[in-house]
């Protein structure tokens, strides 16, 4: 039976990561992968998407060009082109992946693999590996409703491989893929309703941020079913679908995409053959240093539920191997993490939003800031930009940040470092503003 120092399955953004630095650090590694080499996040899910986002950004930049003085005739769009074009890239990156790994001697099985015993995996060939370490990096996995008819909706896995461009599309859910979606497939033409089952979309943002969002995306078209509870989905003799509810009439569409949330990936991987404790949601249960109930097995990412974000399954991965093989036991630090969400227009936030402030330090000073960019203004867009800055009223101390407008997810990374490092409203107001720019608010709020 081959040995290994370390086995991971999953070569996802976390299992490639620490794959690459138990490696570096001598460990003798393999990693199988059941689909492609580079998981969610660079397969089917952030990287393609945000390029739909950038393919769906010039529907509204060529009308904008006409009043800069470019002359712009009537563009028709393509979707197999920005289709295939996306694929393509995602090739690209697939064998980056694999190059990556190659360089770094880790084997590589392109295979279902599961836990047979604490040291020991099984392939999908039947083959047995045993090794000193195995790490669970299987991501998390859509969730669709247990209703009549689900089986004809499709999720964010298959949304990249569409034939064609539906003229009406339904997304349920409340989400960052949920919102992203219904502003990529309304720039596209497409006639987007996005239902969900409460009252709330993006739980977790600053509301006030939302709230804004919510009334640009209504102004552009979008439409929005709220607590609206699907009863069945039916197939027409046309192709298309109904989609019914609990409540209110029925919708009649295309295409029915569901982003109703991401379950951990555990299910057939025989993590109860080592004892492995699971959380009611599926995910591994894991300590400080990603260790699971089971001594010899660890777990990184989204499998482990804790935060959902490619950023931080890489730093789990890289902890986790500098822990095991590097000799420095480290662990990584979940607090003022920066989100975004890659809607139109798109938002950001980092640190605590204004309810969970108050809720947290009693006292706080909320600054604002509430502009049409000048790019908005030439182009006779009535669209507006809203910058918020939360501060603790006793220190001083900028405890949060949350924006909606372009670029906003660019401009909040470097300032969600003053966040995370502690500065002070005052030392926001002691920087020069950088002028004409929208970053430039964050130094001129009142």
């Amino acid at each position: 039976m081959t040995s290994y120092d370390l086995f991971v399955i999953g070569a996802g953004s976390g299992g490639v990561r620490a794959a690459r630095i138990a490696a570096a650090h001598g460990a003798k590694v393999a990693i199988a992968e059941e689909y492609r080499v580079g998981g969610t996040c660079v397969i089917r899910g952030c990287v393609p998407k945000k390029l739909l986002v950038y393919g769906a950004h010039f529907a509204e930049d060529l009308k904008d060009a006409r009043r800069f003085g470019w002359d712009v005739p009537e563009c028709d769009f393509n979707w197999p082109t920005l289709r295939d074009n996306v694929l393509a890239d995602v090739d690209r990156l697939n064998g980056a992946y694999t190059s990556t790994l190659a360089s770094h001697d880790v084997e590589v099985f392109l295979e279902r693999a599961t836990v047979s015993s604490p040291q020991e995996v099984t392939l999908a060939s039947g083959r047995r590996i045993s090794a000193k370490h195995i790490l669970i990096a299987t991501g998390a996995w859509p969730v669709t409703p247990d209703i009549e008819g689900a089986e004809h909706g499709i999720t964010s896995n298959e949304v990249f491989h569409l034939e064609k461009m539906p003229r009406r599309a339904v997304i349920a859910g409340g989400g960052y893929i949920a919102n992203e979606f219904a502003g990529i497939f309304h720039e596209f033409s497409c006639d987007v309703t996005l239902v969900n089952r409460s009252d709330t979309i993006l739980r977790g943002y600053d509301r006030q941020i939302v709230e804004r969002l919510l009334a640009t995306s209504m102004a552009k078209g979008i439409n929005f079913r709220l607590n609206a509870e699907f009863e069945k989905i039916e197939k027409l003799d046309d192709g298309s679908l109904r989609l019914h509810f609990k409540d209110g009439e029925p919708i009649e569409t295309d295409l029915l995409m569901f982003a109703t949330g991401r379950r951990p990936h555990t299910q057939g991987l025989g993590l109860e053959n080592a004892g492995i404790a699971l959380d009611n949601q599926g995910a591994v249960i894991v300590d400080d240093y990603n260790r699971s109930s089971c001594k010899s097995i660890y777990a990184v990412g989204d499998v482990t539920n804790r935060v959902q974000l490619t950023p931080v399954a890489i730093r789990e991965g890289h902890a986790f191997a500098d822990t095991v093989f590097g000799g420095n036991p480290r662990t990584v630090d979940y607090d003022c993490i920066p989100s975004a969400v890659f809607s139109h227009p798109p938002i950001a936030g980092v640190g605590l939003t204004e309810s969970e402030a108050r809720e947290k330090l009693g006292t706080v000073k909320v600054y604002t800031s509430d502009f049409r960019a000048m790019k908005n203004v030439l182009a006779g867009r009535d669209e507006r930009a809203l910058y918020k800055m939360i501060v603790d009223d006793t220190t001083g101390r900028v405890v949060g940040l949350h924006m909606i407008g372009p670029d906003a997810p660019e401009i909040l990374q470097a300032a969600a470092v003053a966040v995370k490092a502690g500065l002070t409203k005052q030392a926001f107001d002691d920087t020069v503003a950088l002028h004409p720019s929208m970053a430039e608010e964050l130094v001129l709020l009142k």
